[in-house]
């Protein structure tokens, strides 16, 4: 099962531990989701996920100071009996004495943040989202071309990293080259990435590796980017009939998710920047509601049905 260390979770959310004496180092979170034990702390633990981070809102907050010692005492102690991974304190509230006794205690880390509740859950939903999402590593090389996330995928040798150096020029931004790491991080979205050991870098055949940031700068690289399209590159074979109007698209399938994809075939004189570029503008303008094979369809049945006009006008 994948898992987050809570010391991560401290150093990108930039929370304060206000129990420093919990080792929080041997801490993991698996779950995206978080809780607000507003009802646990009313006495209701049915259903309790008590493997979610627990967040502390002003309401809550509200809510525990007009407790009488006695019942936050049996609440807390409750509370903390299960392996909560964390409680975190928002606006800047701290808890009250009886909580951080009762945590110390039971070695649950109590930490802090200074965003608001709603906002403080949105970043770690959507950050928590991405670092838990189920992972795939695929052959190929991502590049953000105009916005479009475009995976190129094919057989080794055939040109996916010159192509991808070709796009870096033109002023395009590399991903990942050789191995993409994709995570599926909601039923319509692939985030892709490049390993720690790859990142930034090409390997072309006759050259070795080429340092894409060194050569062309911070602005020729990206860390992740969510995949918008696939193309598919592939030798030419004459006997085969290929897609020369795309009325109809085709699918490729990642971790469930389905992807637009074009079957590219290679052969001589033919400049895989430029198709990669065409292909990434097309399929954004099909995403904005135009469609260039649909609309020469369109003009075509237009044009047909205006000859057969004039025609039976001539009879």
């Amino acid at each position: 099962m994948a898992s987050v260390s809570l010391v991560k979770i401290i150093e990108k959310m930039k929370l304060e531990n206000l129990t420093p004496e919990i080792d929080v180092k041997k801490i993991k979170v698996t779950q995206p989701d978080i809780n607000r034990p507003a009802l646990q702390l009313a006495g209701f633990f049915e259903h309790f996920d008590s493997t979610r981070l627990q967040i502390i809102g002003f309401v809550e907050y509200t809510y525990m100071e007009g407790l009488s010692e006695e019942r936050k005492r049996e609440v807390y102690e409750k509370l903390l009996s299960y392996e909560v991974p964390a409680i975190v304190y928002c606006r800047d509230m701290e808890p009250d004495p009886i909580m951080k006794e009762i945590a110390i205690a039971h070695g649950r880390p109590i930490l802090s943040t200074k965003k608001t509740t709603s906002a403080f859950m949105a970043e770690i939903i959507r950050w928590l989202n991405v670092k838990l999402a189920p992972c795939i590593s695929v052959h190929g090389v991502l590049v953000d071309v105009y916005g479009e996330g475009v995976l190129i995928t094919g057989e080794s040798g055939i040109g996916k990293s010159e192509a991808a150096l070709e796009l870096v020029k033109r002023g395009h931004r590399l991903v990942t080259d050789d191995v993409v790491e994709l995570r599926k991080v909601s039923d319509d979205t692939l985030i892709g990435s490049a390993p720690d050991v790859t990142k930034h870098l090409i390997e072309l055949r006759g050259i070795g590796i080429v340092d894409i940031k060194a050569l062309f700068g911070a602005s020729s690289v990206k860390d992740t980017q969510a995949i918008d399209l696939v193309i598919r590159l592939e030798d030419w074979d004459k006997d085969k009939e290929y897609d020369r109007l795309g009325l109809e698209e085709n699918y490729t399938e990642y971790l469930g998710n389905k992807v637009v994809c074009h079957n590219i075939p290679i052969r001589p004189g033919r400049n895989l920047a430029i198709i990669c570029e065409s292909a990434a503008v097309n399929h954004r303008q099909k995403k904005m509601g135009y469609n260039a094979a649909q609309e020469l369809y369109t003009r075509v049945q237009n044009s047909l049905a205006r000859r057969r006009s004039e025609d039976d006008e001539e009879d």
